[in-house]
């Protein structure tokens, strides 16, 4: 089956994006297609490269963007919930005239239209948070 998740919740403030990652992983053992994980509202928060939780904790960033490696999933970050936040990705960095772009190895920023486009291809879809 094809699924397309999103996540809406902050890494910190509750289990629903443990819960995504697991769900995802799982979907992957099970030979099912993933076809996009898309992070909403505080679900940006994932997507934060230079989020350093304590080394005795998840590193949900870190875990997002090896499985994005190893599996080519497309991890898509909503473009207006990440500039209201502060997660820029390189060009807007540049144009706002700051040095580096904010977004983690395997995410990449673009519009609500992805998360639509992903419901209509998809078997179903999740939504955690």
């Amino acid at each position: 089956m094809k699924y397309a998740v999103q996540v809406n919740a902050s890494p910190y403030a509750s289990n629903a994006g443990l819960n995504a990652y697991r769900f995802v992983q799982a979907l992957l053992q099970a030979e099912h297609q993933v076809l996009r994980v898309f992070f909403y509202k505080e679900g940006v928060y994932h997507a934060f490269r230079y989020a350093s939780p304590p080394d005795d904790e998840l590193q949900i960033s870190r875990n997002w963007s090896l499985l994005a490696a190893q599996h080519g999933l497309d991890l898509v970050v909503c473009i207006s919930a990440a500039q209201r936040r502060g997660l820029l990705c390189l060009d807007e960095a540049r144009r706002q005239g700051k040095q580096d772009d904010d977004v983690a190895p395997g995410f990449r920023i673009a519009g609500l239209g992805q998360w639509l486009e992903a419901t209509l291809l998809a078997d179903r879809c999740i939504v955690f948070g």
